[in-house]
């Protein structure tokens, strides 16, 4: 017994580093580019164009790559259901590996005119495509491989790593800042991080290619479940869970990019702070994120996912506009205040959703429908989130307007998560139910 269980942990351990590992080099990939969007901005368009309207066309084409998010899912998801989540992953770890590489190696506007900005749009697309079944694909195999009764602080590794990812990102670009002169770093020291995809997109598939499929997709196959169309097959009683995951995932997504990707601009553009110290507080901001992920991820564990996702909802009606006037002075220490209040909202309704868009499907369309919501949500509300706030700043010139947006998507999101997100903690994954058709008790 004992030696049986020590083999379920250590091949446990290896699924939660083969999706850690993957999982990070996705979002350090999907990161760097938010951190050299205004260098992109004055790189890749016309050098007529004024910093606050290149920063905003750098930021518009970051969007870009979240509309292809819904088609990523489309594409990804189907694929997880029917011929396994490790094949669906290993897609996603190449496609973006490929994409990020090649915007490394993206001639600027200098050299091929309006083709660089129209080569560098095509590119996010594919980014956007491959993180379209990333997070989701990434959830459903690491909960699928998990105890019951630790399915949320297993969880916890998908959001920590896209934490860690963007902290590595931050921090690499801030040597990069700090060590080559700024000739360098606009001529081709921009360029590093995007061309570190390549070696680390390898060792993702091969970690990826190396894992056997889930239990519960075991199960599924086994059973004769694998169904042709799992996209259209059960898109009706799935409609429900997929509204709720549209609702939570908005929420999650925008404040995820809000600390991972605008704080940093907000703090360059906004508050006209110098890039090594607003990369420095960022930094901070997000490694104490990190740290909370698998406490909200083990709270979830005890409590339920139902009054954790809420309590972090309603956290982000009240928090960001006190947080915005706590930074607008630009103080450090305040700054990274800000930050971490922000990250403890963040924490609970970032664990909950990844373990949710498990719990909520059954397993046979699991990986097709949690994408659909999931995706929807980052592309039209989330991924645009960094320009809208950006857009926000310039047109107010206020530095606590850009709040806004997210008190607003929170706003819209807390009614739907208070009267019909069902608690699903301790719900049977295997089984072919639907989460919104019932209303499990937690299960200790």
């Amino acid at each position: 017994m004992a030696q049986h269980t020590s083999s379920a942990d250590q091949s446990r351990a290896k699924v939660g580093l083969a999706v850690a590992i993957g999982n990070f080099m996705e979002w350090f990939d999907f990161a760097v580019y938010g951190f050299f969007a205004a260098i992109i901005g004055t790189l890749f368009f016309p050098p007529d164009t004024s910093p606050f309207v290149a920063i905003l066309s750098s930021l518009a084409v970051f969007a870009v790559g979240f509309v292809m998010r819904p088609l990523g899912g489309f594409i990804l998801g189907p694929i997880g259901d029917k011929y396994g989540r490790r094949i669906a992953l290993s897609v996603s770890v190449l496609t973006m590996g490929i994409a990020t590489t090649l915007i490394g190696l993206t001639p600027t506007y200098e050299t091929i005119g309006v083709f660089a900005p129209i080569l560098l749009v095509l590119l996010r697309c594919f980014q956007g495509l491959s993180a379209g079944g990333e997070w989701t694909g990434s959830a459903a195999f690491l909960v699928e491989s998990t105890p019951t009764g630790r399915r949320g602080i297993y969880a916890s590794i998908i959001s920590g790593t896209a934490a860690l990812a963007t902290i590595v990102g931050s921090l690499f670009a801030l040597f990069l800042n700090n060590v080559l002169s700024e000739e360098d770093l606009l001529s081709w020291g921009w360029r590093l991080p995007f061309l570190m995809a390549a070696p680390l997109a390898l060792v993702g598939l091969y970690i990826r290619w190396k894992l056997g499929e889930t239990p519960v997709y075991k199960n599924v196959q086994a059973s004769g479940e694998v169904k042709k169309n799992p996209l259209t097959g059960n898109f009706r009683k799935n409609l429900k869970p997929i509204l709720l995951t549209l609702a939570i995932a908005a929420v999650q997504g925008l404040g995820f990019y809000y600390l991972a990707t605008y704080v940093v601009n907000y703090l360059t553009t906004t508050l006209m702070l110098e890039r090594g110290p607003a990369l420095t507080f960022s930094a901070i901001g997000l490694t104490v994120y990190m740290i909370l992920c698998p406490i909200a991820g083990a709270l979830s564990d005890k409590f339920g996912r139902r009054k954790l996702n809420l309590a972090g909802t309603a956290a982000y009606v009240i928090l960001p506009i006190p947080v915005f006037m706590l930074m607008s002075g630009g103080q450090g220490a305040a700054v990274v205040a800000g930050i971490v209040l922000l990250s403890m909202a963040q924490c609970l309704v970032s664990v909950t959703t990844v373990v949710m868009l498990v719990e909520l499907f059954p397993a046979s369309s699991r990986s097709s429908a949690s994408a659909i919501g999931f995706n929807f949500a980052l592309a039209f509300i989330a991924g645009p989130g960094p320009f809208i706030a950006t857009w926000i700043a310039g047109a107010t010139g206020s530095a606590v307007a850009p709040a806004g947006y997210m008190v607003l998507v929170a706003l819209l999101a807390l009614p739907v998560v208070w009267k019909w997100l069902p608690e699903t903690a301790g719900r049977d994954i295997t089984a072919e139910h639907h989460a919104a058709e019932t209303d499990d008790v937690l299960v200790r």
